[in-house]
């Protein structure tokens, strides 16, 4: 546990008691702090009780009166679309609102670094998508090469539930933006963004927002290294931002679209090739088309990212490739689960929206496409380019046939549930096809959450084999 600094004898409020708040409210009575909790849910507070907290109801007026700070979890609103009742009386009262990720870097540091050889360092990686891969690749190549390497964040464990690291450690967080949004310290060694496309808008007030709310990971104080990925206008501005010259390499532009030029440091992948060049020569290349655990350009992206990042730590272009050949991806992300008769079955359960489904297609051609769910503000007109690489669509949902109707052009059977669309896929598939689940929509409306649709899809295919 990463004790919190600077709160003993303080009373700390903490709104929301899932995974973050109750590890918040742990390393704040861990650190001397008089610990308030609430959460709505009758059940999360019965679980806080148990450990100890005094339950406070913090919607009451006056009860921030003599309270030091506020912790939020991430999940709830502190701005748009409109703040939660505790959080606008928090603020009301002036009363400093912060999340478990502000708290982590303002008491990362520990007694003892002094003696260290090399301190130990953080690496940060936000973005869209392929945050949790580049994240979880970064992790296992340090692991792999014997580093002292935890995960935590938005994937892994709680950030304040790691352990304190020891000399050379390294921690990797994944971030969200509801999480650097609220912030109030950022300070990662190196930070990654993989990129941006329109997510939780309305959380965000819009684009702009959710751009600013990742953007403050390189602008609290500013990392040593900056790795960026270049794909999209945001991008593109937010390397131009940071560096202070062509030539300036603390700024690592990534790219899984194009070749990337000039003086600077630049990783990139075309073609399944990945390279990097430094001031202006070639310095390491993998051949990423055969590893299992990467497939698709999106992965490749995630691929440069992890490299750069790696690459900021010293280690060498052939000890990261022998890492990446045994990297066997995410559950629920491009995940291969099984291989009969010339067919596979890929689980991408986490694509959720219309851009990370349409880079699973672009990644398979032949592909038997199990999609729907509860759609997402926008429509699926994005999805059109990779509508050639279909060639069938299992739509599945309580809305199956008004989903199935947006893809115009493609042969869409209306199956409604997960048994019946792998069912049917299966049965039509052919060798050198893929069943691959990529619903573009959330899935709400039949499951809890993305890892159950996931797992039901596995489930259904497993029975089948």
């Amino acid at each position: 546990m990463i004790e919190v600094q600077g709160v003993s004898g303080q009373r700390v409020a903490v709104l929301g008691l899932g995974r973050s708040g109750l590890s918040a409210a742990r390393a704040l009575r861990a650190g001397g702090a008089q610990v308030l909790a609430w959460d709505d849910n009758p059940a999360a507070r019965e679980v806080a009780s148990e450990e100890g907290f005094e339950i406070k109801d913090l919607s009451r007026d006056g009860v921030f009166d003599d309270i030091a700070s506020l912790i939020v979890s991430p999940g709830i609103p502190h701005l748009y679309p409109q703040p939660n009742k505790v959080v606008a009386n928090a603020l009301q009262a002036g009363v400093p609102v912060d999340n478990d990720i502000g708290l982590f870097f303002r008491s990362f540091s520990g007694s003892g670094w002094e003696e260290y050889d090399q301190p130990p360092k953080v690496i940060a990686v936000t973005g869209s998508n392929g945050k949790s891969t580049t994240s979880a690749l970064i992790h296992h190549v340090l692991d792999e090469t014997g580093k002292d390497v935890q995960l935590a964040g938005n994937i892994g464990r709680g950030v304040l539930d790691i352990d304190p690291p020891g000399d050379g450690g390294v921690v990797v967080l994944e971030l969200s933006s509801y999480q650097t949004e609220l912030a109030r310290a950022l300070t990662p060694d190196i930070a990654v963004f993989t990129n941006l496309t329109p997510d939780h808008l309305d959380r965000h007030a819009g684009l702009g927002g959710y751009f600013a709310a990742k953007r403050r990971l390189f602008a609290e104080g500013g990392p040593d290294r900056a790795i960026i990925g270049v794909d999209e206008d945001e991008g593109l501005f937010l390397a131009g931002q940071l560096a202070v010259g062509r030539g300036d390499d603390r700024v690592i532009r990534v790219s899984a679209d194009r070749k990337l030029s000039g003086p600077g440091w630049s990783v990139f992948a075309r073609k399944g090739f990945l390279s990097e060049y430094r001031k202006g020569k070639q310095a390491g290349s993998i051949d990423l088309r055969n590893i299992k655990g990467l497939p698709g350009a999106h992965n490749h992206q995630n691929a440069c990212a992890a490299y750069a990042a790696c690459r900021t730590l010293g280690l060498a272009p052939k000890v990261i490739e022998r890492a990446f050949q045994s990297f066997g991806g995410l559950p629920h992300r491009s995940q291969v689960i099984a291989e009969k008769e010339g067919v596979a079955f890929v689980n991408d359960s986490k694509a959720t929206n219309v851009d990370s489904a349409l880079k699973a297609l672009m990644a398979f051609d032949k592909i038997r496409w199990i999609c729907g769910g509860l759609a997402k503000e926008g429509g699926l007109s994005a999805l059109v380019p990779g509508f050639g690489h279909v060639a069938k669509a299992y739509v599945i949902g309580r809305e199956a046939a008004e989903f199935s109707l947006q893809l115009e052009g493609l042969e869409a059977e209306v199956c409604t549930t997960m048994e019946r669309a792998v069912a049917r896929a299966t049965e039509d598939a052919q060798p050198g096809e893929t069943v691959l689940l990529a619903p573009a929509a959330a899935s709400f409306d039949q499951y809890d959450n993305f890892e159950k649709r996931g797992e039901d899809f596995i489930h259904q295919v497993m029975s089948r084999l």
